[in-house]
């Protein structure tokens, strides 16, 4: 059984250590798996960032580092959106930690008070600026994303920005202030017109696009016609259970609360 465990040590990389290389946003990844050796993947990283610390998998240290893009043929491309839906045996969520480690680092390079360079901090994962004396963390942006029931169906809708032809769940970022009830009753009716009601968490999932961490919840119809928001659905409607068009894979948090919305329904009789 594969373990992954996300964690932070200030630990440099030695040379059979796992290493998650990245290059534009994908994975070069070998045939052969997800993951290369240091001292395989060290020659491509000059100029790239890294290697940082990710965690551990099946206790061996895991790195993520920025490589040059590899032309030798033994490499794969990967993108990350397609690796986390397409592929069922993708190691989810170590990609997803490596991914947003990396991109934090990215991001706070540079002192976002001052300007200064930043270092590594020497006892946590942060970022530290030694003329503000002031660290910086890893960010995360909570997203609530929720499948709302109406008697014997539940609510699917089609982004009018995604390319892929499914039909997925209402989401939508948590704004300053706002508890995550409060941010699904207001994405609901911001997006189609609904109200809704019993409000209830089910279970999240990081989302490395680039930094979110989905909160998926249940919600019941409390009123309402749809009037969708132009410029986030491009349509919507209410299916019965083994009615729904193409939705997401149970690799995504959408693909699993559809699912559980379906036997949630079927096993209280309306659905059959």
């Amino acid at each position: 059984m594969t373990q992954w465990t996300p964690g932070w040590s200030s630990r440099k990389p030695a040379p059979s250590d796992l290493t998650l290389a990245i290059t534009d946003g994908q994975v070069a990844r070998p045939r052969d798996g997800w993951l290369h050796q240091w001292a395989a993947i060290e020659p491509l990283t000059s100029g790239g960032l890294g290697p940082v610390y990710v965690g551990q998998l099946n206790d061996h240290p895991v790195y993520a580092v920025e490589v040059s893009e590899p032309a030798d043929e033994v490499f794969e491309l990967v993108g990350l959106r397609d690796a986390l839906i397409l592929m069922e045996a993708a190691p989810a969520e170590l990609l997803s930690t490596g991914f947003q480690v990396l991109q934090w680092w990215h991001d706070h390079r540079y002192c976002g008070r001052c300007g200064a360079v930043t270092e590594s901090h020497t006892k946590e994962r942060a970022l530290w600026c030694g003329s503000c004396s002031i660290p910086w963390y890893p960010r995360l942006a909570p997203c609530v994303i929720v499948v709302i029931r109406r008697d014997d169906r539940l609510l699917l809708a089609r982004s009018s920005r995604v390319k892929r032809h499914f039909f997925s769940l209402i989401a939508g970022f948590v704004e300053p202030g706002e508890n995550v009830e409060a941010a699904v009753a207001r994405e609901v009716k911001e997006e189609t017109g609904l109200e809704v009601q019993n409000i209830r968490y089910q279970h999240s999932q990081p989302w490395p696009f680039p930094h979110q961490l989905m909160l998926g919840f249940f919600a019941d119809y409390a009123g309402g016609e749809l009037v969708l928001q132009e410029d986030e659905l491009a349509e919507a409607d209410w299916y019965r259970p083994g009615q729904l068009p193409p939705v997401p894979p149970l690799t995504t948090i959408a693909g699993r609360l559809i699912q559980a919305m379906e036997q949630e329904i079927l096993a209280s009789g309306e659905g059959s």
